[in-house]
């Protein structure tokens, strides 16, 4: 039996009350990962007025979440969506496309599609 490798990589810079958060998902998403990653967002917004973030996420060795990892991917966006200014999705499969593009009706900021990581950091810095 194999070893299945899943899960994010997180990075959060802070500059007052601006955040850069990078993201790196491997595999398929589980809940176990977000009962991690959560808390650590919530931890790193906590008592910050009007926070506002912009955000790498990449999904190059993504293949997909579990259905109870969506939910808790969709809750997150609900709950801290309003602070987002920017999202770039770096990837390479045509449904993180597709998924940029919903994931963009529960943000308020921007949310791009990349499947070049040099533009993608290009956008964001803009």
């Amino acid at each position: 039996m194999g070893t299945t490798k899943h899960g994010l990589s997180i990075g959060i810079e802070r500059t007052d009350n601006f955040f850069f958060l990078s993201l790196k998902i491997t595999g398929k998403l589980k809940h176990e990962d977000y009962e991690i990653i959560t808390p650590m967002i919530n931890s790193a917004l906590e008592g910050i007025k009007d926070p506002e973030i912009k955000a790498l996420v990449d999904g190059t060795e993504m293949e997909g979440w579990e259905l109870r990892a969506a939910w808790d991917d969709f809750k997150l966006g609900l709950q801290h969506g309003s602070v987002f200014q920017k999202v770039a999705i770096y990837g390479n499969k045509n449904w993180q496309e597709i998924t940029a593009k919903i994931g963009s009706w529960f943000i308020s900021g921007e949310v791009k599609y990349f499947e070049s990581y040099d533009e993608a950091i290009a956008w964001l810095a803009k």
